[in-house]
């Protein structure tokens, strides 16, 4: 497994992401967007681009904030507002990030997106505006949106793994996002795990004080399982199929 971190720019902001693939193959494969959550690039979507690159794809764990921003919680919660509340800006960051995927000499040429809360947000605000993926993943991401797909719009397949218990993401939103799929005639899954709640494949969350935040070890299992499952759809079976994180 070759991993490294990669420096980019989106117009006037500096990024810097992390490239997970497995050297040992030759071949072209599809590239992977990992799109991490509110804390940033850290180490949980580091991990998963790993475990996306043992499954024989090309994994990019992009930055959305900007080089700095990680770890300043002020700077963080500002950085979240103004993207979550500018979707154009928002796909443009993102867009940014599979550049890096598409330059790199063994992608083939298809892309997905996997996101996990605000970057499960992210990734579906790139299906919503029409960008070329195969597929979009969005796992205990927020669902709302002041930018609705339009119908025909998505070209991307849309999973959404969802914890039954999140109160961040109430069952108010995911009935208005199943209203807007249906409009959108976009091709969709929507799997919601009893029990759980907000951010239930954060093993660092294990003990959070934040009400309605804790992990859950088997629908961060079965969520992985229906992202493998997934990308198998999407692309064929994987080279490896254990669980990869």
């Amino acid at each position: 497994m070759n991993t490294q971190t990669i420096s980019y720019r989106e117009q006037n902001t500096s990024l810097t992401g992390y490239l997970a693939c497995d050297d040992t193959r030759g071949d072209q494969r599809p590239g992977i967007l990992v799109v991490h959550g509110g804390a940033g690039l850290d180490d949980h979507a580091k991990k998963r681009a790993r475990g996306l690159a043992e499954l024989g794809f090309i994994a990019f764990a992009c930055d959305m904030y900007g080089d700095g921003v990680a770890g300043d919680r002020e700077r963080v919660m500002t950085r979240v507002i103004e993207l979550r509340d500018d979707p154009p800006r928002l796909i443009r960051r993102a867009q940014a990030g599979l550049d890096v995927l598409t330059s790199h000499p063994r992608v083939d040429g298809r892309l997905a997106a996997v996101g996990y809360c605000f970057g499960g947000m992210t990734v579906l605000q790139l299906a919503r505006g029409g960008i070329d993926l195969a597929g979009a993943v969005s796992i205990h991401g927020s669902l709302k949106t002041n930018l609705l797909s339009e119908p025909g719009r998505m070209k991307a397949k849309v999973l959404v793994c969802h914890g039954a218990l999140d109160p961040h993401v109430p069952m108010t939103d995911v009935m208005t996002f199943i209203e807007e799929m249906k409009l959108a005639g976009a091709d969709w899954q929507l799997v919601i795990y009893g029990g759980a709640e907000h951010g239930f494949t954060h093993e660092d969350s294990a003990g959070s004080k934040v009400p309605g935040v804790s992990y859950d070890a088997l629908a961060d299992a079965r969520s992985w399982t229906a992202v493998r499952d997934f990308l198998n759809e999407l692309f064929g079976a994987p080279i490896v199929t254990q669980r990869g994180a």
